[in-house]
């Protein structure tokens, strides 16, 4: 059952209210305006979806409890903070979207064991560091990953021996130097054979070297022909 308790003016966020046992009994939702209270038995909910609520704030440790959720969209939303560390709780979870927050950190190693996930998007968020090593995680398509600083499969980026993404733009500038410098260098060499090609044959064959003079006599004189007289 859901109920809307009051308008309030403040910005949207999300809040859980957790009971002592092992159930989650009720939450409070800001968004939009209004407050909703969700008095239910919430551990058998089986999806979620607040996207495009504008809702702030963490992530709720206590979402985790939601022990029988398959689908779980938090996605275009200003959330920061980190993914909660034991979302690997939740055995059942087959898609999870918080693709464009704010949230930032390392993935949870836990992601790993959520053998069932089948669709998974964390895409524009601030998140860093490694992709855990799992057979779901490194077969989604690497979209699923982009707008962040991670490494690791799916992604076409090494790792650093600390976990970081390598500077690429110094390894590049390093390698378009050496590819100037050669280039340089190899111009030289070139210039320098055509050189001592040409004047080495003049320099040590006197019959090149008498033909080339006539050819240069032959075409001073036939320039000299061409230049009118007064």
């Amino acid at each position: 059952m859901v109920k809307v308790k009051k308008k309030v003016e403040d910005d949207d966020e999300l809040n859980y209210s957790v009971s002592s046992g092992t159930l989650i009994e009720s939450a409070m939702v800001t968004t939009k305006g209004n407050m909703y209270q969700y008095d239910t038995n919430l551990v058998l909910f089986t999806s979620m979806d607040m996207s495009s609520n504008n809702l702030s704030g963490d992530i709720p440790i206590s979402v985790t409890r939601l022990a029988g959720l398959r689908s779980f969209n938090l996605s275009k939303n200003n959330l920061t903070g980190r993914i909660p560390n034991d979302i690997g709780d939740m055995k059942f979870l087959e898609s999870v979207d918080l693709s464009e927050n704010q949230l930032y950190g390392q993935i949870p190693q836990s992601f790993s064991s959520l053998s069932t996930l089948s669709y998974l998007n964390l895409s524009d968020n601030n998140l860093s560091g490694m992709i855990p090593l799992s057979a779901q995680l490194q077969s989604f398509d690497p979209t699923s990953f982009q707008g962040n600083k991670l490494c690791r499969l799916p992604l076409f980026v090494n790792c650093s021996l600390d976990g970081n993404i390598p500077n690429h733009k110094y390894e590049d500038d390093e390698s378009d130097k050496d590819e100037v410098d050669w280039f340089y260098i190899s111009m030289a060499i070139g210039f320098a054979l055509s050189f001592w090609g040409v004047c080495g044959s003049l320099l040590f064959k006197r019959s090149w070297r008498h033909a080339y003079f006539r050819f240069l006599d032959r075409s001073w004189e036939m320039l000299l022909a061409k230049i009118p007289i007064w």
